[in-house]
């Protein structure tokens, strides 16, 4: 058998396509949404992504305030922060960007963000509305990046044999819970789960969000399968730095129906739904 042509799913081009639809909605709709970002501490990776979304924002001519708080700051004054920006009538959506330093607790901080303003998707309310299959709330951007990517290669997911490896609060819960909505069987996977090859060789629609670089293997891979690779990993070859994701991509290349990239995958999706979300914000207040 030939190997097939696996395509390529464009995260940058679908990421670009939407935000320039999100800008057009807010001229028409004479809205200019204004985000709150807080960064807490130096993390490397959370300034790079805190750009990046500040520049998606900028070039959709929307507001951002950034409020940068040191590594060490006390739990209390990060709550305050976060209170007196849920409680400003000039600010729509509020961003608390993740990980937080050990010494705050993340779930308590989350807590705080007005329901209304949570244009991340990960409080309470919103969390629990999305897993209970209520219309209203929220949705993390990473999933519902996820999910548009799938939906690029497919006309539709409905009754599709979806699995998501990976459980997190961030992507794999909520990512479960919106292929549900979608009318898919979704089966969950995870670090216990036995015959991890067995779970994915069934899966139409692959998502994979692991935090494991190159877990899943070209062989595992069902023929046809629409791949989905959340994962991101700096890795050294050859001298060389390179970035690689949870699945192996050159072994799934030419067994895979179509795959994400990675980079140029997810990653510019999140951004592109966090401005979603955020003029979905300004539109209901």
């Amino acid at each position: 058998m030939s190997p097939r042509e696996t395509v390529i799913i464009d995260g940058k081009a679908e990421a670009a396509a939407l935000r320039a639809k999100v800008a057009s909605e807010a001229r028409r709709a004479a809205v200019r949404p204004h985000l709150a970002i807080i960064l807490v501490g130096e993390d490397p990776a959370s300034h790079v992504y805190v750009r990046n979304k500040m520049a998606a924002a900028a070039e959709a001519d929307f507001r951002v305030s950034l409020l940068r708080l040191p590594a060490d700051v006390a739990e209390a004054r990060l709550h305050r922060e976060i209170v007196a920006r849920s409680e400003a009538a000039e600010i729509d959506g509020i961003l608390l960007q993740l990980p937080l330093p050990d010494h705050l607790d993340r779930r308590a901080a989350l807590s705080l963000i007005a329901p209304g303003k949570d244009v991340d998707g990960l409080t309470p309310v919103n969390a629990g509305l999305l897993a209970q299959g209520v219309a209203g709330g929220f949705a993390p951007c990473t999933p519902l990046g996820c999910v548009h990517l799938a939906k690029a290669a497919h006309r539709s997911l409905e009754g599709m044999e979806a699995l998501v490896v990976g459980r997190s609060e961030l992507v794999g819960r909520p990512l479960a819970a919106l292929l549900l909505r979608e009318d898919c069987t979704v089966t969950a996977a995870h670090s216990r789960s036995r015959d991890l090859a067995g779970l994915v060789g069934r899966a139409e629609l692959l998502f994979v969000a692991a935090g494991v670089a190159e877990l899943v293997r070209g062989s595992w891979v069902r023929e046809g399968a629409t791949v989905v690779d959340v994962g991101i990993h700096p890795r050294v070859v050859g001298g060389e730095r390179r970035l690689v994701g949870d699945v192996a991509r050159g072994e799934v290349l030419g067994r895979a129906g179509a795959l994400t990239p990675v980079p140029g995958g997810v990653g510019p999706m999140t951004v592109a739904y966090l401005l979603r979300n955020l003029l979905e914000a300004a539109l209901r207040r």
